[in-house]
């Protein structure tokens, strides 16, 4: 079993469990982080070397509490997937203050915190890997998307800096840009085009952390066959 440790923050069904089974058939020892542990706890035991740890996004206390605990558990944190996810479906007249800085909170604020946990180890090592799971929301706005498209344009633009400032360090920070429904692992929507399967995106995620230093990719559009772009 490789000492590597993956951190995921956001784990669900979909898009959190395919990362953490990917990042696990690799050999690495997996950090399940989310607000609630009811569905990682169950997900650690099916994997070989997981554990599950209470974290909320939105909270940079939560967030170094969480941190903290895996490293003197867990060793550093070599590769961070950065998951979690928040928006509201409103219009601008109709979201909340309270609303549109709870979008911001989880998307960029979270983002920041989290990797401000592991960039240390990772500079000292000289190699290291920050992947973000972005939305196409991030590229455009509409109606109903005041919130989330605010937010996400914002987890961009940190992460274009991140990505500028640590590559010289031999730090890979990658944007996976999500363009469409995510179905079910396996499902016949997926399988016909129509939704993305979270293995996929897992399997890119994972390509990624690989890349040769001399072809790094920062932005990846990632959508299903038949979805219109």
């Amino acid at each position: 079993m490789s000492s590597s440790v993956c951190a995921i923050v956001g784990i669900g069904p979909k898009n959190g469990a395919a990362f953490a089974r990917r990042f696990d058939s690799a050999g690495y020892r997996i950090a399940l982080l989310s607000r609630s542990t009811t569905f990682s706890e169950q997900l650690a035991e099916d994997l070989d070397d997981a554990h599950a740890y209470t974290c909320d996004a939105s909270d940079p206390a939560s967030v170094v509490a969480a941190f903290s605990k895996l490293r003197s558990e867990l060793g550093t944190v070599d590769v961070l997937i950065f998951n979690a996810g928040s928006g509201s479906w409103q219009t601008v007249e109709e979201i909340s203050p309270h609303e549109f800085e709870r979008g911001w909170r989880v998307n960029a604020l979270g983002l920041l915190v989290a990797s401000q946990q592991v960039i240390p180890a990772m500079k000292e090592k000289g190699t290291g890997n920050i992947v973000i799971v972005g939305a196409t929301a991030s590229l455009r706005g509409r109606p109903k998307t005041t919130g989330f498209a605010a937010a996400k344009a914002a987890q961009r633009s940190l992460a274009q800096s991140m990505a500028k400032h640590l590559g010289p360090q031999g730090i890979h920070v990658s944007l996976v840009i999500i363009d469409g429904a995510v179905g079910a692992p396996g499902s016949v929507e997926a399988e016909q085009g129509q939704r993305l399967d979270p293995e996929g995106i897992a399997d890119l995620a994972h390509y990624l952390t690989i890349q040769p230093r001399s072809a790094w990719s920062f932005e990846v559009d990632v959508r299903p066959s038949q979805e219109s772009w």
